[in-house]
């Protein structure tokens, strides 16, 4: 089986096992910005509406972490990103979903948006909504667990369909 320090839950385990890889140059942060402020990690993608985009979504939020020096935060955003893409690709099934990835102000920001459209009649947005957020029992565990926030929204009239969010604090 296959060991990283993804895996270990203990920090003595990951201290002791684990040398940090060499990250890839494309995910490596890219200096300061022009007001001489580092470039935090920035991370998009778009993945298709099935489920096992759920693993591809967290191996890539994974290494990007790893490749930015936040292993800190990789348990409960890997954690945070499988919930939310595995829930929002059963909301949607068949479309592309939109990941986003931030650190700021030492702070994880993920942010999933679906393309399931808002339901005009209010019941059945009710119960869409509600049944959203039973879906993510897990994630609000693992969230309020580690000190953060999550939520769901509608999108922006322009983008149509819905966002589901992350913050977790240093």
């Amino acid at each position: 089986m296959h060991s990283s320090p993804l895996t270990a839950l203990c920090p003595a385990a990951v201290a002791e096992t684990w040398t940090p890889p060499r990250p890839h140059p494309y995910l490596r942060p890219k200096g300061r910005t022009a007001s001489g402020r580092e470039r935090g990690l920035t991370l998009s993608f778009t993945l298709p509406g099935e489920i096992r985009s759920a693993y591809i979504g967290r191996t890539a939020i994974a290494a990007a972490l790893e490749a930015h020096g936040l292993v800190r935060f990789a348990w409960p955003t890997t954690h945070a990103a499988s919930e939310l893409i595995a829930v929002t690709a059963r909301m949607s099934p068949g479309r592309e979903l939109y990941v986003s990835l931030r650190h700021r102000d030492d702070a994880v920001r993920l942010l999933v948006w679906d393309q399931h459209p808002h339901h005009v009649e209010p019941d059945l947005a009710a119960l869409c909504e509600e049944r959203r957020r039973r879906a993510l029992w897990l994630l609000a565990a693992v969230v309020d667990d580690w000190g953060g926030e999550w939520g769901v929204c509608e999108a922006s009239q322009s983008q149509q369909g819905t966002k589901s969010w992350v913050s977790l604090p240093r």
